[in-house]
C-alpha cells in the first residue's frame, strides 16, 4: 500500500485516563491513587497492621507523608508543564517491607480514602516483588469514600508471599501504561496493513506522562512539554511567539528542559522534541532566530517550521537561518548523538543535569560528530549583553562526551585545532585547546566545529 506518508504526528488528548488539560478535574481518578493509611495482612498465623507514614517507604518522587497519618499524591508527575525536571524517577510508590514465615497465599485490605481531585485518586496498582518481577495483584477502580479522608478498608486482595522478606508496593502507573498501550495499539496497525512502512511516527501528548522513558517502544519521536507557542497565526497572520515565559510557551521554556534530557535521546531510541522552530513568527528578532536554530539543530530536534514559505525570499534573513547548512549537518549527522550542556555559568558543578529556568545564564554545548569533529555552541540566554569571557577545555569536551566521541584520543592529542563558525563560515586555527568566547549579544550565540589536526 502506497500511502504517501513520511510522516505522521498523532495527538492524544482529553484522554480520561491521562487527562492532559484536566478539562474535567474528575478525570484525575485514572491518573492518582487514593490516599492510603495503612494495610493489613492475615493468613498462615499471620496477623499483621503496617501503617503508610510509620512503615512505608516512598518511592520515586510525589508522594506526601501527610501529619494525619496518610500517604496521598502517588502517581505520575503531570509532564506539560515546566514545573518539574525531566530527568530522574517522576512517579511514586508506596512500598511495604514485610516478613512472613511460609510461602503460600495470603488475604490483605488498603485502609483508603478516595476522591476524584489532583493528587487523591480511585484507582489502586497492588504488586509484590520489584518492578522487574513484579506480579500484580489488583489493577482497578475503587469506590469512592464519602470524603478524601473518611478511610475505609477494600475488598480482601489475595496476594502471594514467599517465606522471608517481601515487598509489597502500592501505585498508580496508569497515567504512562494507557498512553504508551494506546500508542502501541496505533504502531501495530500501521505494521499490520504494511510491515515495510517507513512511516516517522511522532507522538504527542506534550510530556504529560514523561515519554522519554517509554516514547522509544512505539515511535520516532516524542514532544517534552507543551506548545512553544499558542498564537501559531493564519493567513497572513505569522503568529507571536516569545523568548521566555513562566509557562512552556516560550523557546526558552523548551530549551531549558531539553537540554537536560540527552540521555533519552539516539539512534537506537528516539528523538525529544521541543515542538516546532518559531522562526518567523512575530515577537521573533533576527538574532534569537539564529539562537534557537543551533539550539534545535545541536540537540537533534526535528526542525519543523512553524511558519509561511511562501514569505521567505532566498537570501533573505530568515532563509540565511534556516537554509544554514553546516547547521542542519550537525542536526542530521549520522552519530546521532543529543548535545551536552557541558558549562552552565549558574551551575559549573552539574551542568549536564541541572534543571535551570533563570535564564540569566550562559550555557556551553558540545556535540559530538561521527567523523570526530566535536560542534559546540555558546550561548547566552540573557536579555542583556555578555561581556564576559566564557571557556571550555578539550579535557572538559572529554570528559563529558568521550565515551561518545569517534576517536578521542585524536582529539585529545592533537597538535591544533581548525574552528569553523557555522555563521560566517570563517576558519581560524588553535593551538591551546581552550575554546572561549566573549562579548556575546542579548539571545546570541555563537556555534563552531573544532577539528583536530
Amino acid at each position: 500500500m502506497d500511502w504517501g506518508v513520511d510522516f505522521l504526528k498523532i495527538d492524544n488528548c482529553y484522554y480520561l485516563w491521562d487527562n492532559a488539560t484536566f478539562s474535567d478535574e474528575t478525570n484525575a481518578k485514572y491518573t492518582f491513587a487514593p490516599n492510603i493509611r495503612s494495610i493489613t495482612l492475615s493468613g498462615n498465623d499471620v496477623r499483621l497492621t503496617l501503617n503508610a507514614v510509620k512503615d512505608g517507604t516512598l518511592l520515586g518522587q510525589g508522594a506526601v507523608k501527610n501529619e494525619a497519618d496518610f500517604v496521598s499524591n502517588i502517581g505520575t508527575f503531570d509532564g506539560t508543564h515546566a514545573d518539574m525536571t525531566p530527568v530522574g524517577e517522576l512517579s511514586s510508590e508506596l512500598s511495604f517491607t514485610v516478613t512472613v514465615p511460609k510461602t503460600g497465599d495470603y488475604r490483605m485490605t488498603v485502609n483508603y480514602a478516595s476522591a476524584e481531585e489532583v493528587g487523591t485518586g480511585r484507582w489502586l496498582q497492588v504488586a509484590v516483588g520489584p518492578l522487574a518481577s513484579e506480579k500484580r495483584y489488583l489493577d482497578k477502580l475503587l469506590p469512592l469514600t464519602e470524603t478524601e479522608t473518611t478511610f475505609t478498608d477494600s475488598e480482601e486482595i489475595i496476594i502471594s508471599l514467599s517465606e522471608g522478606e517481601n515487598t509489597i508496593r502500592l501505585m498508580n502507573h496508569r497515567r504512562q501504561e494507557n498512553t504508551l498501550h494506546s500508542y502501541a495499539a496505533l504502531l501495530e496497525g500501521l505494521n499490520a496493513a504494511d510491515p515495510n512502512h517507513e512511516i516517522l511516527l511522532s507522538i504527542c501528548e506534550w510530556g504529560k506522562t514523561q515519554p522519554q522513558h517509554w516514547g522509544y517502544k512505539v515511535g520516532d519521536s516524542w514532544r517534552i512539554l507543551n506548545d512553544i507557542t499558542f498564537n501559531v497565526g493564519a493567513d497572513g497572520d505569522p503568529g507571536q511567539a516569545v523568548w521566555e515565559d513562566d509557562y512552556t510557551a516560550s523557546i526558552t521554556s523548551q530549551y531549558n528542559k531539553n537540554v537536560i534530557m540527552d540521555e533519552f535521546s539516539g539512534l537506537d531510541k528516539g528523538w525529544n522534541d521541543p515542538d516546532m522552530l518559531v522562526i518567523g513568527m512575530n515577537g521573533i528578532t533576527e538574532t534569537m532566530s539564529q539562537t534557537h536554530m543551533a539550539m534545535w539543530c545541536m540537540m537533534n530536534a526535528p526542525l519543523m517550521l512553524g511558519l509561511d514559505l511562501r514569505n521567505v525570499e532566498k537570501g533573505d534573513a530568515v532563509w540565511q537561518i534556516i537554509a544554514n547548512e553546516a547547521l542542519i549537518e550537525l542536526n542530521q549527522d549520522l552519530l546521532g548523538i543529543q548535545a551536552k550542556r557541558i558549562y552552565c555559568s549558574l551551575d559549573q558543578e552539574h551542568p549536564d543535569q541541572a534543571y535551570i529556568k533563570d535564564n540569566n545564564r550562559f550555557d556551553i554545548l558540545a556535540k559530538p560528530l561521527a567523523n570526530g569533529d566535536v560542534a559546540l555552541s555558546f550561548i547566552n540566554l540573557h536579555k542583556e549583553h555578555d561581556p564576559k569571557e566564557h571557556a571550555v577545555t578539550v579535557e572538559q569536551i572529554a570528559a563529558y562526551m568521550g565515551k561518545e566521541m569517534t576517536g578521542v584520543e585524536a582529539f585529545i592529542n592533537a597538535e591544533s585545532y581548525t574552528v569553523t563558525d557555522l555563521w560566517t563560515n570563517e576558519k581560524t586555527k588553535n593551538m591551546t585547546g581552550i575554546f572561549s568566547v566573549e562579548n556575546i549579544p542579548a539571545y546570541g550565540n555563537q556555534t563552531i566545529r573544532v577539528t583536530a589536526n
